[in-house]
């Protein structure tokens, strides 16, 4: 039997909101026109503080690193609280939120048979999953929390 072990961080990332297509856009837009700031502002209006952190604890939103790929942009507001990330390329933004979570420290997962090559890969490296993610249409547009 082989047990992995991965640390969980307390201080985690959560998606606010990720916007795809024509609303991406306009917020691009807003990124040439003023600078990231003013996107990141504009952004804020869909974190709505706990609702929005328990929603992305649901869904799944939750990194250990902010997630990006090779061609995203990364801008940090001036407090490190939030984290835009942007491609003009692929036409999506996405805002995230530094959050405090109380988890475990570690998590172990315990397999009755030897780890796959996949399952030895991801505990390794387990926030290199989103730069390799096709973003899919069923993804074009997430608010985590309304």
């Amino acid at each position: 039997m082989t047990t992995l072990v991965q640390h969980v961080p307390d201080s985690r990332w959560i998606s606010v909101v990720f916007l795809q297509g024509e609303e991406a856009d306009a917020v691009l837009e807003m990124i040439d026109r003023a600078g990231p700031g003013p996107a990141i502002e504009y952004l804020q209006q869909w974190d709505f503080g706990d609702e929005t952190t328990e929603a992305a604890l649901e869904n799944g939103y939750v990194y250990d690193a902010i997630p990006a790929g090779s061609t995203d942009r990364t801008i940090h507001d001036d407090s490190g609280r939030y984290a835009l990330t942007y491609s003009p390329h692929f036409g999506y933004v996405s805002l995230l939120r530094s959050c405090e979570l109380h988890l475990e420290p570690t998590l172990a997962v315990a397999l009755e048979r030897p780890a796959t090559a996949g399952e030895r890969a991801l505990a390794e490296h387990p926030d290199e999953w989103f730069s390799a993610h096709k973003l899919s249409a069923h993804r074009a547009t997430h608010f985590v929390a309304r």
